[in-house]
C-alpha cells in the first residue's frame, strides 16, 4: 500500500514503480525544477554547500547500502574515501591520468579493498568487524602518508580540474549539475538494487543471517558482494572529492570523517535510501547551522576558541538523541509527517495506545 488510505498496489508493475502516485510525480517535477534553478539564483556559498551535500551523498549511500540494508558495520569509511583520493592523486602526479581513467580506477581500487576487508565479515560480527574495518583506515592513511612524504608533497597533492572532451570542470555551476547528475544515477541505481534479488538477500541477513541460509541464500557471497560494490563506490566519491578540493592529503581523511558518515545513516534513518539523503543534507549543514547561530547569540569571543570541539561534540549528541528518541531518524519524522497530512481529519493511534 502507497502511503495509506485506499490506495492498493494489483499488479507487479505497480508494485515496481519508483513513483507511485500523481502528487509523488507534482512533487519530484517542483524538486526537479527547484534543483535546475538553484545555482542561477545561488550565491557562491551556497553553491559550495550544495556541492559539498552532493560529494557526501554518494558516500552516505554506500554506507546505507552497507549498514542499513546489509547489516555490516564498518568504521573504515574515510579509509575508503582517502584510497579513491590517493588512486587519482598517484594517477594524476605520474602519469598525468585524465579522469575516465582515474574514475574506475579508483572505484577497482575501492573494489579490491572491500574484498580484502570483506572476508573477516564471514567470520566476524559487531564489535570485531568494526575494528577490522578500522584497521582499513589506518593503512590507507599510512599507505598514504609514506606517498607524501617520499615525493615531499608537504601540504598535499595538488590536483588540476578535471576536462571532458573540451569541457573543463571548474566553474561551481558545472560541477552543481555534474555532482546531480551523477547523485542522480547513484540514488536511481540504490533504489532499484535494493529491490532487486540481492538488496533482499541483504536485508534478510541484516534482520536474521542464520534464518537467511536455512531459506537458501549463499550469506559468504552475499556479505562479500556487499562490501565490495559499497567500498567501489566510496572510492569513486574519493576520486571526485579529490578533483573537487583540488589537493589531497591525508589530513582530511580522519577519523571525525567517519564519524560525520555514521551520522548521516543514523540521523538519517537505517535502511532508508531517503534516510541518507535527509541525513546527508543535515550533517553538512549542521558547522554552518552552529556557526551562524554563535553570530546571532553573540557568543563571546573566548568561547569561539572551542568551535571545533563543540562542532565535534554536536554530531555525538545528536546521534544519541536519535538513537535513544527517534531510532527510525529523520525520515521516520518525515513519515509521520506525510501520513498525519494524508490521513486528516481521521486520526488513529497506535494499537498499543488503545
Amino acid at each position: 500500500m502507497a502511503f495509506a488510505s485506499g490506495y492498493f498496489k494489483t499488479t507487479y508493475k505497480s508494485d515496481l514503480a519508483i513513483v507511485e502516485t500523481f502528487s509523488l510525480w507534482i512533487c519530484l517535477i517542483i524538486l526537479t525544477l527547484g534543483l535546475i534553478f538553484f545555482p542561477f539564483f545561488a550565491s557562491a556559498f551556497l553553491m559550495d554547500l550544495a556541492n559539498q551535500v552532493f560529494l557526501a551523498l554518494i558516500g552516505a549511500i554506500a554506507l546505507m547500502l552497507l549498514t542499513g540494508y546489509a547489516g555490516q558495520f564498518s568504521l573504515g569509511h574515510a579509509g575508503l574515501i582517502a584510497a579513491g583520493a590517493f588512486t587519482t592523486a598517484i594517477l594524476f602526479k605520474e602519469l598525468n591520468a585524465p579522469i575516465w581513467v582515474t574514475l574506475p580506477t579508483s572505484g577497482l581500487t575501492g573494489a579490491i579493498l572491500g574484498i580484502t576487508f570483506g572476508l573477516p565479515s564471514l567470520r566476524l560480527k559487531g564489535l570485531y568487524l568494526a575494528l577490522s574495518t578500522l584497521a582499513l583506515h589506518f593503512i590507507v592513511i599510512y599507505i598514504g602518508a609514506e606517498y607524501e612524504t617520499q615525493r615531499g608533497f608537504a601540504t598535499g597533492v595538488v590536483i588540476d580540474s578535471p576536462s571532458i572532451g573540451p569541457f573543463l570542470i571548474e566553474d561551481p555551476r558545472l560541477w552543481y549539475f555534474s555532482l546531480l547528475i551523477i547523485d542522480i544515477l547513484v540514488v536511481i541505481f540504490s533504489i532499484n538494487l535494493v529491490r532487486s534479488r540481492t538488496g533482499r538477500a541483504w536485508m534478510a541477513i541484516r534482520d536474521r543471517d542464520v534464518a537467511a541460509e536455512a531459506l537458501g541464500i549463499k550469506v559468504a557471497s552475499y556479505k562479500l558482494s556487499a562490501f565490495v560494490l559499497t567500498s567501489a563506490l566510496t572510492s569513486i566519491a574519493g576520486c571526485l572529492f579529490a578533483y573537487y578540493r583540488g589537493f589531497v592529503s591525508v589530513e582530511a581523511f580522519s577519523l571525525h570523517m567517519t564519524i560525520e558518515y555514521l551520522a548521516m545513516i543514523i540521523i538519517g534513518g537505517l535502511g532508508s535510501i531517503l534516510g541518507a539523503i535527509f541525513g546527508t543534507i543535515f550533517v553538512v549543514l549542521l558547522p554552518y547551522i552552529i556557526d551562524a547561530l554563535v553570530d546571532i547569540l553573540h557568543v563571546p569571543t573566548r568561547l569561539t576558541t572551542y568551535m571545533f570541539a563543540i562542532k565535534y561534540s554536536a554530531f555525538g549528541l545528536i546521534m544519541i538523541i536519535f538513537l535513544v528518541f527517534e531510532p527510525s531518524g529523520l525520515v521516520g519524522i518525515w513519515h509521520r509527517i506525510r501520513d498525519y497530512f494524508i490521513l486528516w481529519p481521521f486520526k488513529h493511534k497506535p494499537l498499543g495506545e488503545r
